[in-house]
């Protein structure tokens, strides 16, 4: 679906957790000299304007990361980090797609290849990511995926995160971790998931659970941000789990309960 543009939901909770996640795993892999692969399947545009007419119509950033970055996140927290460097060279209002979060982390060592089809979103992609040396594909980010893998360097990170508009996305992707989690056994996989009032998600959920099974499961539940809104949480499946995120995500999850109880 070419429909989908993130700048409606930039800096909402599910970026959050899913960021905050995907910062505090980029901060461990990058501690060690070795080179590493970084991949997105569904990168978006890279950089958002939360005063944009599309972020202010929906509100999602005031009650997202606008409302428990300072809270939430110590200024030596990975997360917190890469978003003031970015803010600093983009404004107070700019807010960081995981393609600019993760170039705060990466080094001339490493490698960056990010997916998107969207043709406008690609475009903005380009010029957010000018001068990173991240190779950028309108192509299939799943199929691309499948055929980078395993990469070189072997060792790096995979995150995929579609938009979940076509329901048949659930299936594609229960099959798509196993499959890619067998051509690249030692790399990171990290699936973001929304989780919705239908229950949609679970089939996917149970399904990678059975296939994978010594991976982590993340998930956290937050207020719908209106009336009507069917996401009431999000998680992250992450095959290869970095050592000590179980940590971070227990610490993470007791902010987002706060929410809720």
């Amino acid at each position: 679906m070419l429909s989908y543009q993130h700048l409606y939901h930039a800096g909402n909770l599910a970026d959050v957790q899913k960021h905050a996640l995907l910062c505090w795993m980029l901060n461990y892999l990058t501690h060690k000299d070795k080179p590493l692969s970084y991949f997105e399947s569904h990168a978006g545009r890279g950089l958002y304007d939360l005063t944009a007419r599309e972020a202010a119509k929906t509100g999602e950033a005031e009650k997202g990361v606008v409302m428990v970055l300072h809270d939430w996140f110590g200024n030596d927290h990975p997360y917190r980090r890469a978003l003031d460097a970015i803010r600093e060279a983009h404004g107070n209002t700019a807010y960081a797609g995981s393609p600019l979060l993760a170039a705060e982390f990466l080094r001339p060592q490493d490698s960056s290849t990010l997916c998107e089809l969207h043709p406008q979103e690609v475009m903005a992609l380009r010029m957010a990511m000018k001068g990173s040396g991240a190779k950028i594909l309108q192509k299939d980010g799943i199929e691309t995926a499948q055929s980078w893998c395993p990469p070189s360097p072997r060792r790096g990170l995979l995150l995929i995160d579609p938009s979940y508009e076509v329901k048949s996305d659930y299936d594609t992707m229960a099959r798509a971790l196993p499959a890619l989690h067998r051509k690249w056994n030692v790399g990171v996989i990290a699936l973001w998931y929304p989780i919705l009032i239908s229950g949609v998600q679970q089939g996917m959920v149970k399904s990678l659970k059975a296939s994978l099974p010594d991976a982590l499961c993340h998930e956290v539940r937050f207020p719908p941000v209106r009336q009507g809104h069917k996401m009431i949480g999000s998680g992250m499946f992450i095959v290869n789990a970095p050592f000590g995120i179980a940590d971070e995500m227990k610490r993470l999850g007791r902010h987002f309960a706060n929410l809720v109880s």
